[in-house]
């Protein structure tokens, strides 16, 4: 939605306009997604950054944070040119260092946190469900 909003990728964008600019499209975005209620919402991993952010998110959604180490998220990324934060030298090291700043972030604005580790996609489905069902979320049994 980012994307189709900028009329070009998130990447161009941030080399063009820079970071500032792209989180304040990202914060417009957030607050008219949460707005309509029902749905899956997939954020980037800044999104957390800004309070407006986070308080949004909480209260209008049901959070689930899906942690992964820095590691596992290097192992996935390490060939994708199209994430602005990872064109740096050392990109591992990047990695930590966000993931210092922002696990503490998503800890506070999440309902649920998921330890992702290296399960299939249909096993962390099926976490990310029991979760919401052992809250009261879904009604038991659920069929996502």
């Amino acid at each position: 939605m980012i994307e189709q909003r900028l009329g070009c990728s998130i990447r161009e964008y941030f080399e063009r306009e820079g970071e500032e600019r792209f989180r304040d499209v990202e914060e417009s975005v957030i607050g008219q997604l949460t707005r309509r209620g029902a749905g899956v919402l997939s954020t980037g991993g800044g999104v957390i950054l800004r309070p407006v952010n986070r308080q949004c998110l909480h209260q209008c959604c049901q959070v689930v944070y899906l942690n992964s180490s820095p590691d596992e998220l290097f192992r996935r990324l390490r060939h994708d040119v199209n994430r602005p934060l990872l064109q740096v030298s050392d990109p591992l090291n990047r990695l930590r260092e966000l993931h210092t700043m922002r696990d503490p972030l998503y800890r506070e604005t999440a309902h649920f946190v998921v330890e992702t580790g290296r399960p299939s996609v249909a096993t962390l489905v099926s976490m990310i469900v029991m979760q919401l069902e052992l809250a009261g979320v879904l009604p038991l049994n659920s069929q996502l």
